[in-house]
């Protein structure tokens, strides 16, 4: 593969110098005719061939990499960096009406903040609709079994998570999001907690990543799982470390088992030693997405 295929580590500043450069560094790479590209301009030209990552272990950035490879972008480099730089270097491009290719998934709330778009993927890089899985170590459910048959009932829909997810991304911290999520969904979650008995002070460790679905669902069944009476823990590392803690014993559960493709790797390598404890979303996606002014619609055409 082309030395440019390979993921560049960069911070947050870079991460928005590269959005506030999508067009180049001269007044005639601005949009024109809102095309979202200079006239003349080709699609890879115009974000100087860069597509906007987030975190390097992040299963998006494991089949990105593979995109670049089964659609041959030679000359096309994957910037790494964190979720919520991608989203500062979205809003930057934006707002400019600037041409941007970022790494996406929903449920996320960028879709109801902005009009954005999925490339299309003829070669299925990204394959097709994915499920959130609930994965707890082995033995939770003899160990804990109110927390096992809570999460084993646990089932919401992207508008349910993109409630809380929105609240977040509006300056509300993460738990007072769910607090309120769960203040105004009783229904639901009763149901999640129906024939569950309450406990006293049992401990329950979540481990998750800085995504932000997964801090919506994560902070949301902490709160649940208190009403309970867990005293719950939050750790939030990358998601290798994700699954090793689980793997592993060292932590109880994860909520953010994107299957079949993004967390493909890490399934095959800790799947053994993980109890899949159920689905908690149905038709989730991940992709390549960009603002709908852009005038392309898939990743072939950042070939030309």
């Amino acid at each position: 593969m082309n030395l440019k295929n390979k993921i560049t580590g960069l911070g947050a500043a870079a991460i928005l110098a590269f959005g506030l450069a999508a067009c180049g560094s001269s007044g005639s790479d601005k949009t024109s005719g809102g095309e979202g590209k200079a006239s003349g301009d080709s699609v890879g030209e115009s974000v100087n061939y860069k597509i906007t990552g987030i975190d390097p272990g992040a299963g998006i950035m494991e089949a990105t990499e593979r995109a670049i490879e089964d659609y041959g972008l030679d000359d096309w480099e994957l910037v790494s960096g964190s979720g919520a730089a991608m989203t500062a270097a979205l809003k930057k491009a934006y707002d400019k009406e600037e041409p941007i290719i970022v790494t996406g998934w929903n449920p996320h709330w960028k879709f109801s903040k902005y009009d954005l778009k999925y490339l299309e993927d003829p070669k299925g890089s990204y394959g097709g609709e994915e499920e959130i899985h609930t994965f707890g170590r082995l033995g939770l459910k003899e160990d804990k079994p109110e927390a096992y048959k809570a999460l084993e009932q646990f089932k919401w829909t992207d508008e349910d998570m993109g409630a809380v997810m929105v609240d977040i991304q509006e300056g509300e911290k993460p738990e007072d999001a769910a607090k309120k999520w769960v203040e105004e969904n009783r229904d639901k979650v009763d149901e999640w907690t129906k024939g569950v008995e309450k406990v006293d002070g049992d401990t329950f460790k979540f481990v998750y990543v800085a995504w932000d679905s997964t801090m919506a669902s994560t902070n949301v069944m902490k709160v649940v799982l208190e009403e309970l009476g867990y005293e719950v823990e939050l750790a939030q590392v990358e998601a290798g470390p994700m699954y090793t803690a689980v793997a592993d014993g060292s932590a109880d559960a994860l909520l953010a088992g994107w299957l079949p493709v993004t967390h493909k790797t890490y399934y095959e390598k800790y799947g053994d030693k993980l109890d899949d404890i159920g689905v908690s979303m149905e038709g989730v996606k991940i992709g390549l997405v960009v603002p709908t002014y852009m005038d392309i619609d898939s990743i072939e055409d950042l070939k030309e």
